[in-house]
């Protein structure tokens, strides 16, 4: 009897792998299908944007050393705000990416996991408009992760993918112009860090001893060079940021585009 119930369990399974197989022949047959698996593996290049949005979540503790005493309560009291507010742009990012890979399960690309595309947002966001993070973004947002829990249930299928493709235009084009604001927002902060760390030691070095403090000024002097090719290399990563959010956003488009008539 064993046996015989071990037997039937291993046809079941075997059974349900040919028809999710099927299924995924259906998503995956077509050249459309294809394009939309390609613009799913673009999903990694939204990685820039986090990895920006953690650096302005910790700027205040690499200021810090290079404040003076006023100044430095003035960036400890914007800490916290700034630290909340980055929760929020880093959701951001994660919706999008969820929906790019639930896009490439029910396309066919067996990388992705389509059971639970929200396990990565968490909770939702609010308005943060003094950064460009706006209302009408945080709309997008709610409306984006609703129509992936409908996502979740459905057939790999190529009117499943042509279905959520549509209902999500408007939303997922208003996250990516969340994404710009918030790295120009980025890009000031790195700015503004910038003049603080670099007019500390340009404006210290010059009064420091030549015959007294030759190795603190060596010091300094290598410190200040690697500063510069800091900022200089996030300068290019902003740059690659906002060229891959541009990219994102088009290759979108002429996806929604290209959609046929429901």
């Amino acid at each position: 009897m064993i046996s015989l119930r071990l037997t039937f369990h291993a046809l079941l399974i075997a059974c349900l792998l040919a028809v999710f197989a099927m299924l995924g022949g259906c998503a995956s047959s077509t050249p459309r299908m294809a394009d939309v698996r390609a613009f799913a593996a673009d999903a990694p290049k939204l990685n820039a944007y986090h990895e920006l949005t953690e650096r302005y979540r910790s700027a205040y503790e690499r200021q810090q050393p290079y404040l003076a005493p006023a100044a430095d309560l003035r960036e400890r009291a914007l800490d916290a705000s700034r630290k909340q507010a980055s929760d929020d742009f880093r959701r951001i990012d994660d919706v999008v990416q969820a929906y790019m890979q639930a896009l490439g399960a029910l396309a066919g690309d067996r990388r992705y996991d389509s059971r639970d595309p929200l396990k990565v947002v968490g909770t939702g966001i609010k308005a943060w408009p003094d950064t460009g993070l706006e209302d009408r973004h945080v709309n997008a947002f709610t409306g984006l992760t609703r129509l992936l829990s409908r996502a979740v249930t459905a057939p790999m299928q190529e009117r499943a993918v042509n279905d959520l493709m549509r209902d999500a235009s408007e939303p997922v084009q208003q996250l990516l112009d969340a994404m710009r604001n918030l790295l120009r927002l980025y890009d000031r902060s790195n700015d503004n860090e910038q003049r603080i760390v670099l007019g500390m030691l340009e404006m210290e070095i010059p009064y420091l001893d030549a015959n007294r403090d030759r190795l603190l000024i060596a010091l300094a002097k290598s410190h200040l060079q690697e500063k510069t090719a800091e900022y200089r290399l996030i300068g290019l990563r902003h740059t690659l940021a906002r060229k891959n959010l541009d990219l994102i956003a088009q290759r979108h488009r002429a996806l929604v585009e290209s959609l046929p008539q429901p």
